[in-house]
C-alpha cells in the first residue's frame, strides 16, 4: 500500500478545500497560523551576537505541535503549502527546522488559487524553501520586536503602563495626527460664486462666471456678489468659442491588496480588516453545491496587478460574449508593475470567469457577494476598451465677464458597462448625459438670461484620513507591505491611539501623546523617509541583493543613540487635577488603563483609590441621576451609567443632556 503524504496548511477551511482536490493520498492538517515566534516575555534576540533570534513555541500551541509531530510519523513526503508570502514561508521553514525530523523529506508548496489546476500543478513543482524570503521575514520581524521591545517601556515611564509602540504603525499614527493637527489650524475663508441660468431654445443649462476683462474673478463677500450680479443683469450673453472633444476614460487594473481595501471601503463601507476577513474566506474555500468547496478568488495579499495568460483568455471570451467585441480590445490590457512589487504574485480576481455573483448569491454571506461582486467586475472591466465621452466647452461673454460651461455625454460605454469606478455613489449613469448637459451651441448665438445665482462657499481642510486614504498614502510613501495595512490599522485602534468616527480616524488624547513622545525622542524612527528606506532595503534581502544583517546593523545604531537619551530624559508626565481622594485625601490625577482614561490617587500604591471619569451628561434613565461614563468593551468604547450595575442604561454614542 502506497504511503501517504502530509499536507501542512494555515487553516481548517483551507485545508478542507485542498483535501478535495488532492483525494485520499494525501492527509491535510491544519497549523492554526504560528506555532513558533519570538518569546513573549522577553526581548527573544541577542543583538550583539548578529542579531541572532531565539524561536519558541507559542503558549497554547503545543498540543498543536503534538498533532504534527504525530501526523507526520510515517508519511513518503510532508508539503509545506502555507500561503505564498513571507509569513507563510517563515511558518513553514520554523516547521520543518524545529518540528519535523531532520531526515524527513520536507518541500514547499506555493500557489495562487485554490482550484484544482492552480493545487495540482503546485505539487508537481514542489521546491526547497525560498531562503531570502525567510531572511526578509525574519529580518520584519526582529526590527518590529527591537522597537516595541525597548519603545515600550519608554511610554510606561512617561505615559501610562501597558501601551505600546510599533515600528510602522507608529509612523502610520504619525500620519494622522499631523492631518489632525492641518485640520486644527486651518483657518476658513469666505468666497462666492456666481452661476447664470441661460435658456436656447429648448435647452437650458447653467454656466460659471470665470474672469472679468479676462482676470480670474475673487469674490469675497455678498456684497461683492450682489454687485456683480448688478452688473450682469442688463448685459447681452453671447457665445465666444465653442470646443467639441473626445475624452477617453481607461480602465483601472485589476485589484491588488491596497486598492481591494480602498474601493471596499470607498463602495462598501468596509474596514481594511473586514476587507481581508472576507476575502480571506473568499479565497480559501466556500461551499457551493456540488462542487464544494471551491476557492473563488485569486491570493489576496498582492502588490502585482499582473494576471495569468490563461485568466486574460477566458475573461476575453467572456467580454466578446456578454458584451460584445467593440468592448474587446485588440491586445489584452497589460499594466504597469511597481519595482518593489512581487512579480510572482497575481492580481486578486476570480478564479473562474464562468462564476458570475449572480449564480453564487444563494452560497455566499451579504458581505461576501458584495465583496465578489466588487472583485468580479473590476476584472472584467480591465480587461476592456476605454469609455469615451463627447465633452461641450463653451465660453461665454457678457460685457466684461466671461462665464465658463462644459459637459459631457457618454458616447462609448466601454469598461463602465461592467464596473464604474466612480467613488462619488455612481453618480454618473453610463446611460444618461453627465449632470449638466450644455447644448451644442454656435460661435455668436445670443442667450437668454434665466435668473444669476450667487451662493456662499468656505473652504474646507483636508479631510481625516478613512481606511481607504490612509491606506494610499502608506503606499504612495512606501509605508508597510500588502500583509500589513489591515494590522496596522487594527492596531492603532485597539491601543486607542485613535478611534473610527462615521468611518473617519478620529486621534485620541492618547494618541497625540504617544506619537509627540516618539517624534520628540525618536526623530529618524518616525521618519516617513527612513521608514519606506527600511522597506525597499528589506525588499532588497528577500531579492538576494542585500546582507539581513546590515539592514539590521543600520537601523540599530541611530536607534540606540536615540533609545539612550530618551531613557536619561524621559521624565513622567502627571496631570493633576482639582479633585481629591475621598479615601485619603491626596489629590487625583489623570492615569491611562486599559479601559481608557480615568482618576488615580497621586499616593498610588499606597492608597489604590480610582474612579472613572464622567462625561458630565446625565443618565437619560428617569430617576436614575447618575452620570454617563466612556466604557471599553472588545467591540469598541461606549457610554454606561455611573450607576451601574443598579443602572444598566449604555448608549454607543453621548446623548444630549437634556438640563
Amino acid at each position: 500500500m502506497k504511503k501517504k503524504s502530509l499536507v501542512v496548511v494555515e487553516s481548517p477551511t483551507k485545508a478542507k478545500t485542498i483535501g478535495k482536490i488532492l483525494g485520499d493520498n494525501f492527509t491535510i492538517v491544519s497549523s492554526m497560523g504560528h506555532i513558533i515566534d519570538l518569546p513573549l516575555k522577553k526581548l527573544g534576540v541577542d543583538i550583539e551576537n548578529g542579531f541572532e533570534a531565539e524561536y519558541v513555541t507559542i503558549p497554547g500551541r503545543q498540543k498543536v505541535l503534538a498533532a504534527l509531530k504525530k501526523e507526520a510519523k510515517g508519511k513518503e513526503a510532508i508539503y509545506i503549502a502555507t500561503d505564498p508570502d513571507r509569513e507563510g514561508e517563515a511558518i513553514g521553514w520554523q516547521l520543518k527546522q524545529r518540528v519535523f525530523k531532520k531526515g524527513d523529506n520536507v518541500l514547499r508548496v506555493t500557489f495562487y488559487e485554490i482550484t484544482p489546476a492552480a493545487v495540482k500543478e503546485a505539487f508537481t513543482h514542489a521546491r526547497d524553501f525560498d531562503i531570502n524570503m525567510i531572511e526578509a521575514q525574519v529580518g520584519r520581524r526582529i526590527l518590529d520586536r527591537v522597537v516595541g521591545y525597548f519603545l515600550s517601556p519608554l511610554l510606561w515611564k512617561k505615559i501610562a503602563r501597558g501601551l505600546s509602540a510599533g515600528r510602522v504603525q507608529s509612523v502610520a499614527l504619525r500620519l494622522i495626527i499631523e492631518r489632525e493637527r492641518e485640520i486644527q489650524k486651518f483657518i476658513s475663508k469666505e468666497y462666492w460664486e456666481v452661476e447664470a441660468e441661460l435658456l436656447k431654445g429648448e435647452s437650458k443649462f447653467s454656466a460659471k462666471l470665470d474672469k472679468k476683462n479676462n482676470v480670474k474673478v475673487e469674490i469675497n463677500n455678498n456684497i461683492e456678489a450682489e454687485n456683480i450680479c448688478n452688473d450682469l443683469k442688463d448685459e447681452e450673453f453671447k457665445v465666444s468659442e465653442v470646443k467639441v472633444s473626445q475624452k477617453k476614460r481607461y480602465p483601472s487594473p485589476p485589484f491588488i491588496t491596497s486598492t481591494m481595501q480602498q474601493e471596499a471601503f470607498n463602495k462598501l463601507r468596509f474596514s481594511a480588516n473586514k476587507t481581508m476577513s472576507v476575502a480571506q474566506g473568499l479565497y480559501e474555500g466556500i461551499d457551493i453545491g456540488q462542487d464544494n468547496p471551491v476557492g473563488l478568488i485569486t491570493y489576496m495579499r498582492t502588490d502585482s496587478p499582473r494576471v495569468a495568460p490563461e485568466a486574460i483568455s477566458e475573461v476575453r471570451d467572456y467580454i466578446a460574449m456578454n458584451f460584445g467585441k467593440e468592448h474587446l480590445p485588440e491586445k489584452p490590457n497589460y499594466y504597469k508593475v511597481k519595482k518593489s512589487a512581487q512579480e510572482a504574485h497575481e492580481a486578486i480576481r476570480p478564479t473562474f470567469i464562468s462564476r458570475h455573483p449572480e449564480s453564487l448569491k444563494d452560497f455566499l454571506t451579504p458581505d461576501q457577494i458584495k465583496l465578489y461582486t466588487l472583485i468580479y467586475n473590476r476584472f472584467v472591466a480591465s480587461q476592456m476598451k476605454p469609455a469615451i465621452y463627447k465633452v461641450t466647452s463653451l465660453s461665454i461673454e457678457a460685457g466684461e465677464y466671461q462665464f465658463s460651461a462644459s459637459g459631457s455625454t457618454l458616447s462609448f460605454a466601454g469598461f463602465t458597462a461592467a464596473y464604474n469606478d466612480n467613488t462619488e455613489d455612481d453618480e454618473q449613469d453610463k446611460d444618461k448625459p453627465v449632470k449638466n448637459a450644455v447644448p451644442l451651441l454656435s460661435k455668436g448665438d445670443i442667450l437668454e438670461l434665466l435668473k444669476l445665482l450667487p451662493s456662499q462657499h468656505f473652504t474646507k481642510p483636508l479631510g481625516r484620513y478613512s481606511d481607504s486614504s490612509l491606506i494610499k498614502a502608506l503606499e504612495e510613501d512606501g509605508i508597510g507591505r500588502p500583509s500589513t495595512y489591515a494590522p496596522i490599522i487594527y492596531t492603532l485602534i485597539m491601543r486607542d491611539y485613535v478611534r473610527r468616527v462615521k468611518g473617519y480616524f478620529n486621534p485620541t488624547e492618547l494618541g497625540f501623546k504617544v506619537c509627540d513622545l516618539l517624534v520628540e525622542y525618536f526623530p529618524k524612527i518616525l521618519d516617513i523617509g527612513f521608514t519606506a528606506l527600511m522597506e525597499e532595503e528589506l525588499d532588497e534581502v528577500e531579492e538576494g541583493r542585500l546582507d539581513k544583517l546590515k539592514v539590521l546593523q543600520a537601523f540599530y545604531e541611530p536607534f540606540k543613540a536615540s533609545l539612550d537619551f530618551a531613557q536619561a530624559n524621559v521624565k513622567k508626565e502627571i496631570i493633576t487635577t482639582d479633585q481629591f481622594c475621598d479615601k485619603c485625601g491626596k489629590p487625583l490625577i489623570v492615569k491611562w488603563g486599559r479601559r481608557g482614561k480615568f482618576l488615580s490617587c497621586s499616593d498610588f500604591p499606597t492608597c489604590k483609590n480610582s474612579k472613572s471619569i464622567t462625561s458630565g451628561v446625565k443618565c437619560p434613565q428617569e430617576g436614575c441621576g447618575g452620570e454617563l461614563i466612556e466604557r471599553r468593551s472588545k467591540r469598541g468604547f461606549f457610554y454606561g451609567c455611573s450607576n451601574f450595575p443598579k443602572c444598566r442604561f449604555v448608549s454607543r454614542t453621548l446623548p444630549q443632556d437634556k438640563e
